[in-house]
């Protein structure tokens, strides 16, 4: 399932992917057309797409796309990233709202959801994309934050066994979103993780 297609913000994209010179109007087009089409394209198919395709559906040749993102892994952190800080501001507001014993499981049921039905979430997630870490973007340093954060929370609180870290929630996630074919069965999936992450019982 992909998410409805919209003109992405283009507020927070990366300031390496701008062009050092103002853009001519067809040229700020053609930067729009190709982000919103690259926002759906890596949104169905995940850091695999082609440059090609995403011209295609942008309607413009290769070489367009390249003078905006000159490479691949360019768009792909452009597109990967704003959703990242997305989710970052979905932690924040989770945080504010929910009590700390709940607020992570939440966090963790979002972020499984959002990698299963966005491919970009899920390839920047599991890094199965480009090495989004590589780019020291302040958006992975504050989900890495906000991750943390509300698992150390949810530890302080009882409701997180001690002995897990940030690395084991990822890979755990990785394993959620794998379990991609059927909805309850992911469900069932997150379900099982989230008991398995509580603390032992005497």
């Amino acid at each position: 399932m992909s998410p409805s297609k919209r003109t992405p913000d283009t507020t927070h994209v990366d300031a390496a992917t701008e062009p050092d010179r103002p853009q001519r109007a067809d040229g700020r087009r053609n930067h729009a057309r190709v982000l919103e089409e690259a926002f759906a394209a890596f949104a169905a198919h995940g850091a695999a797409v082609p440059i090609r395709e995403i011209a295609r559906r942008a309607g413009v040749s290769t070489g367009t796309v390249t003078r905006h993102f000159p490479t691949k892994e360019a768009l792909f952190r452009a597109v990967a990233l704003h959703r990242i800080e997305h989710l970052v501001r979905r932690a924040e507001d989770i945080t504010a709202h929910e009590e700390p014993a709940t607020a992570f499981f939440t966090f963790f049921a979002l972020l499984v959801r959002q990698g299963a039905a966005d491919h970009a979430v899920g390839d920047a997630l599991t890094g199965a994309g480009f090495d989004l870490q590589a780019a020291a973007s302040t958006a992975i340093h504050d989900f890495d934050a906000a991750m943390t954060g509300l698992l150390a929370a949810a530890q302080q609180a009882g409701a997180v066994r001690d002995d897990v870290d940030t690395a084991d929630v990822k890979a755990l996630i990785t394993g959620c979103i794998a379990r991609d074919d059927d909805g309850a069965a992911q469900q069932r999936m997150v379900e099982i993780v989230c008991d398995g992450l509580r603390p032992r019982r005497a």
